[in-house]
């Protein structure tokens, strides 16, 4: 909790549209290193002359980091940026879906591992991908501004999901996706899929599903929205707490790191993150629970929807709510609350018990 409240204080002081050479003539100690005078530890040199991403080897996971890389050097060219690739244990486990092999945390630990040996400064991930709770020592230093959030249908055939005859098999990596897919078209068969974009999109071309459900972002990062046939508004598939966000992690004591990420920090991405994440801790942030969560601005007020759901999409309990823009985590708290008086605690003890039963 306290490692996003950093992330919001920062989207609330960057509303003020301060500039980066504010910290660079006016931050103290950045350049002294004197923890006397300070009260913080001795900083390293700002803006940094070398850096190290660390990132996952799939294509889009790339992308992210070499986009982050560019945002980067534009903001100090003098600074040398590279990238650490590397595979996870989640790209590597691709037979079971990530609720039965340990959730978002697959995606994670080597990054944060390769920056606690010292081999990498900060990681990019998706931000709907990052546990709801992170390991102490690490902190989230930027949310970066949110792409299309929405789910997108993707298939070599047909048009949208109601075009879909009985019987079609669609795949998902989303219990999310399943529950709400379940709900709407009972009569369609659902069935997992792994791997990364690529892995998923090759095996709709082979012709093991009828269609796919994938994050818009996604392909739209990676040039690929001619796959997209359908988008789905979030009023038929609400969206995961942060889809379509990035986010930057690092060790948390590295604060030349937070002072040199800020600029990359997108304010009202950081303030709806924060909702939709605080909601998300409140029923355990699991991968076991089909849970969404969307926020969105308009002025100074946020308005929020979310909804859990048991994996067949026969129970669902679902609640919004408004609250000012500056007090996300209210917001967050609110809605839980909500959903709490709509069952939603029956609602997690089943698919607490179907998760138990399917191990």
């Amino acid at each position: 909790m306290l490692v996003e409240l950093s992330v919001v204080l920062r989207a609330r002081i960057w509303l003020t549209c301060l500039p980066p050479l504010f910290l660079y003539f006016y931050a103290p100690g950045t350049f002294t290193g004197d923890v006397a005078t300070t009260g913080r530890a001795v900083l390293k040199e700002f803006p940094p002359s070398k850096l190290v991403i660390a990132s996952r080897e799939s294509r889009l996971a790339m992308w992210q980091s070499e986009y982050v890389r560019d945002r980067l050097a534009a903001l100090y060219p003098q600074c040398s940026i590279t990238i650490l690739g590397m595979t996870t244990r989640g790209d590597q486990i691709l037979d079971r879906t990530l609720s039965k092999v340990g959730g978002k945390g697959l995606f994670v630990k080597e990054l944060e591992v390769a920056m606690e040996e010292g081999r990498a400064d900060f990681a990019v991930h998706c931000l709907k991908d990052m546990p709801m709770e992170l390991p102490p020592g690490y902190a989230m230093a930027a949310i970066l501004e949110r792409e299309d959030a929405r789910d997108a249908f993707v298939s070599n055939d047909y048009a949208t999901l109601d075009a879909l005859p009985a019987g079609a098999v669609v795949g998902t990596s989303s219990l999310r996706r399943q529950a709400l897919i379940a709900a709407r078209f009972p009569q369609l068969v659902i069935k997992p899929l792994r791997g990364n974009l690529d892995t998923r999109l090759g095996k709709l071309d082979r012709g093991e599903y009828a269609a796919i459900i994938l994050a818009a972002a996604g392909l739209k990062r990676l040039g690929l929205a001619q796959r997209i046939r359908a988008f789905i508004d979030p009023e038929q598939s609400l969206p995961a707490p942060g889809q379509g966000a990035l986010a930057i992690e690092i060790l948390s004591h590295r604060e030349d790191l937070q002072r040199a990420l800020a600029p990359l920090n997108h304010p009202e991405s950081a303030l709806t993150a924060a909702a939709e994440r605080t909601l998300s801790r409140t029923f355990g942030g699991s991968c076991q629970i089909p849970l969404a969560a969307f926020a969105t601005i308009a002025g100074d007020r946020m308005h929020m929807r979310a909804l859990v759901a048991t994996p067949d999409g026969k129970q669902i309990a679902s609640a919004q709510a408004s609250g000012p823009a500056d007090a996300p985590e209210a917001l967050g708290r609110q809605v839980a609350d909500l959903l709490q008086a709509q069952g939603a605690e029956a609602i997690l003890a089943a698919c607490k018990a179907d998760a138990a039963e399917s191990e």
